[in-house]
């Protein structure tokens, strides 16, 4: 069984209603095959990686068997998981690497250290990235990843999201093929 866990950016309110988070989520919640988790988080403002890590392991049950979608400032959760924890595979939509001197952002914890690429990649099955050379909020980085690069999609905050949930589909493919045989 493959789990999805989606990890929304910071002041995200209602997760189920917020951006594309709660249709991705419908599209791909289908037990036993696949689990989406999708929550709430703690402290959903300033998103500390302090609580955040914690209840990615302890409440949504990201482990080796989970590929972590992370969003804006879930996707720093993501990789910041990932450098000490195995995963299936993260997945990081509109991703970035600074505080851009934001001081909510500089005490998320996030960025108070260099960020560890290759631990992140050793420990996840698999690295994409969805990036937008418009983000109005973050600077635009492809992150060594594979890239799946827009023009257009700012900070990919559209209601749906095709092309993500046919990536996922076809990773989730993969996985099942892979446990089968």
């Amino acid at each position: 069984m493959v789990k999805v866990a989606i990890i929304p950016g910071n002041g995200a309110g209602n997760v189920h209603n917020c951006n594309f988070y709660g249709w991705l989520h419908r599209k791909l919640h289908h037990p036993p095959a696949v689990t989406s988790v999708l929550r709430n988080m703690p402290d959903p403002i300033t998103a500390k990686e302090s609580i955040w890590l914690p209840f990615m392991e302890d409440e949504l049950g990201c482990d080796e068997d989970c590929i972590i979608v992370g969003h804006s400032s879930g996707a720093c959760a993501a990789v910041r998981y990932a450098e000490k924890k195995k995963v299936r595979g993260i997945i990081l939509v509109g991703a970035y690497t600074t505080d851009g001197g934001d001081a909510n952002e500089a005490a998320s914890g996030y960025f108070n250290r260099p960020w560890d690429w290759a631990a992140a990649k050793a420990n996840a099955g698999f690295c994409v990235v969805f990036g937008s050379t418009d983000d109005p909020f973050l600077p635009w980085n492809g992150l060594g990843a594979e890239l799946h690069k827009f023009e257009d999609r700012g900070h990919f905050m559209d209601s749906q999201f095709p092309e993500l949930l046919n990536l996922l589909r076809d990773r989730i493919s993969k996985a099942n093929q892979e446990g089968s045989t």
